[in-house]
């Protein structure tokens, strides 16, 4: 399937974002390891959450999270204390994406799990039991949905568990939202030190919960709003929280230095509320920035500052070459189809100086990831009739992206080749 995109002259839309992914799979494990049955409310509709309900309402023997990575890292700790047994696997790519850093710390706790097929990458065959916990240090500067994983399973554990985090340490607001939400069910989880996470051996506690809207999904109208001159674009955006936990939530920060205006309905605490964003007068000239706390807001970062010609230097982005594709390497290449080229450097940094070439206008490719086509979405924009292949791959995380589009006013005609 293949999109050709057109933009409407002015922007003005109310649209209602899906509900936060990252929070979801996380009070999903929680409810499931609490044993009770008051499922959080304004829960997740995407591919991403839907594979983490399916598997812990029907248990088979052979789970397959697809494209999830967020589901692998979760359920291999989840599934490693609940008695059972279980191969856990998913797409091609995820049998490429690396997991040995978890399964290595899995076991150092006692969990019994062994390779399918490649050593240190899914599937996984599982034998689930009680494990006693204890200490365990793994690297700071991989991906935190590992720090994640096993925190969540801290308060089942015997011993409770002492993780430290060595070297860098990367996405540090996923993690200091877990812990949140953790304590927010009862668990007593926090940090000892500036590289230490203590989880006493405390159950979680059942309560109704209220689940934010996804601040990452925000970050695809912060962009559309970028590219439109001032007074030309309004978008309303419900269901956030000025002092969310999300880690995405700082796009409006970001987007300030790019020339967007944040205005909140209301500012109390723990509150969601209405978000309404415009563009204003002004934006930096050039921009600096380290993506270290919140790498999935860097390709639509990239794509707007090329696209507003505003030169940058990103560092930060060393998880990028794991996620569902080498988003590093395919920002280059889809980038260059527009007509900028963009450099990398050290696999986690990406640098921009103004340099273009002839655009091609070829289709942008997705690479089976659904952050690809989001971000490249909004070049319509700038770019009318931008084709985006594959564009179905939104359902891992916003699957009525383009139905919102459509209606802001964007004109989506599907193409067969």
């Amino acid at each position: 399937m293949k999109f050709k995109i057109s933009a409407p002259s002015q922007l003005s839309a109310s649209i209602k974002l899906p509900a936060s992914k990252s929070i979801s799979n996380r009070a999903l494990i929680i409810h499931a390891l609490s044993g009770g049955n008051m499922m959080p409310d304004n829960l997740s509709v995407c591919d991403d959450t839907d594979v983490v309900v399916q598997a812990l309402e029907t248990m088979p023997h052979t789970i397959n999270i697809k494209a999830a990575g967020t589901a692998m890292r979760f359920l291999t700790a989840y599934l490693s204390v609940r008695e059972g047994e279980h191969v856990i696997t998913g797409t091609e790519r995820m049998k490429h994406r690396p997991i040995g850093v978890l399964v290595d710390a899995m076991r150092t706790l006692g969990a019994d799990i062994r390779y399918v097929e490649e050593e240190g990458f899914p599937p996984l065959h599982i034998n689930g039991k009680t494990l006693w916990g204890g200490q365990v240090c793994i690297p700071g500067d991989v991906s935190s949905q590992y720090v994640s994983a096993l925190l969540l399973i801290g308060p089942v554990l015997k011993n409770g568990l002492e993780l430290q985090l060595s070297g860098n340490i990367i996405s540090r607001p996923y993690i200091d939202l877990t812990l949140w939400l953790m304590r927010e069910f009862g668990a007593n989880a926090d940090w000892a030190s500036g590289d230490t996470i203590v989880v006493k051996p405390q159950p979680y506690c059942q309560r109704r919960f209220l689940i934010e809207n996804d601040w990452s999904a925000a970050s695809y109208w912060y962009e559309m709003v970028a590219l439109y001159e001032r007074d030309m674009a309004k978008v309303r955006l419900g269901g956030l929280m000025d002092a969310s936990k999300q880690g995405d939530s700082c796009v409006k920060h970001i987007y300030s230095l790019l020339g967007v205006k944040t205005q909140f309905s209301d500012h109390e605490e723990g509150k969601p509320t209405l978000v309404t964003i415009t563009p204003r007068m002004g934006s930096v000239r050039k921009i600096d920035f380290d993506f270290n706390n919140c790498p999935d807001l860097a390709q639509t970062v990239v794509v707007t500052c090329c696209a507003l010609d505003i030169p940058f230097h990103f560092k930060g982005l060393t998880s990028l070459k794991i996620k569902e594709t080498d988003r590093i390497e395919a920002l280059k290449c889809e980038l260059r189809k527009v007509g900028y080229i963009v450099r990398s450097a050290n696999d986690s940094e990406l640098i921009w100086d103004g340099t273009k070439c002839e655009p091609s206008m070829e289709p942008i490719d997705t690479y089976e990831d659904h952050r690809m086509a989001m971000a490249f979405a909004p070049l319509a924009i700038k770019f009318p009739g931008l084709a985006i292949n594959n564009p179905e791959v939104v359902s891992k995380s916003y699957p009525t992206f383009w139905d919102d589009l459509k209606s802001a006013g964007f004109t989506i005609e599907e193409i067969t080749d």
